[in-house]
């Protein structure tokens, strides 16, 4: 098949606990992603792996593929590129077999189906091996820097910036986590989802909140009252 979407959910969370199931705006976490992946008629199976039992469940409910995550990938430290690694493997197995992998994350509850669909086009459009969301910043990162530890400024801002207006600073784009899609060979070769030819696909700057604390979560929640999804 052409694309699979691997959803990675596991159940533990430190600073946010059991964040892929709890109800926002209505439906658990998790179910934001599933609906837009199914909704973007782009992908041809949607996996979701996780150790959870009730993400598991949500899984099975939405009639989408459930793999069981082991104990060893369910960790802290575990990363996506492991568990899609896993995930891929376990549909090798089963002798399924993709040209492209997306890695869609739950704590990307705004994402919309058109911005997988684009991130899809883009890929066809260029050619690329490797497409990636961004979003612009909020903050030109050209008035950041870091501190000495008595905490002096005189270097702060490089002499070129300090005069110019925001408006007239470049724009600088950062990764906003949502949507990640790589050529399979490609992926399992450099395990990596940044391959060159690598291109970017641009997500609305309000609609790429991740979820990652309490706070994210309260500002997820008043944004998708406030938006027709």
């Amino acid at each position: 098949m052409d694309i699979v979407a691997i959803v990675p959910a596991r159940g533990g969370s430190k600073r946010l606990p059991r964040k892929n199931v709890l109800p926002l705006a209505g439906k658990p976490l998790i179910q934001w992603t599933l609906d837009a992946a199914k909704e973007s008629g782009a992908i041809d199976l949607i996996v979701v792996t996780s150790d959870d039992e009730e993400v598991l469940a949500i899984a099975e409910q939405n009639q989408v593929m459930a793999i069981r995550r082991p104990d060893y990938l369910s960790t802290d430290t575990a990363t996506s590129v492991d568990a899609v690694i896993h995930a891929l493997d376990a549909l090798e197995a089963q002798n399924i077999v993709a040209k492209r992998v997306m890695l869609l994350q739950p704590t990307s509850p705004l994402r919309r189906a058109e911005d997988i669909r684009k991130a899809v086009k883009r890929m066809d459009d260029c050619g690329a091996a490797s497409v990636i969301s961004v979003c612009e910043m909020d903050h030109s990162p050209l008035w950041s820097n870091t501190l000495p530890e008595d905490g002096r400024m005189d270097d702060f801002i490089r002499p070129e910036v300090k005069e110019k207006r925001s408006q007239d600073l470049p724009l600088y784009y950062r990764l906003n986590g949502s949507i990640y899609l790589i050529a399979t060979n490609m992926f399992r070769q450099n395990k990596s989802f940044f391959v060159t030819p690598c291109n970017s696909v641009v997500m609305e700057k309000g609609l790429s909140q991740d979820i990652d604390d309490k706070n994210d979560f309260l500002l997820a929640e008043f944004m998708l009252s406030s938006i027709v999804f």
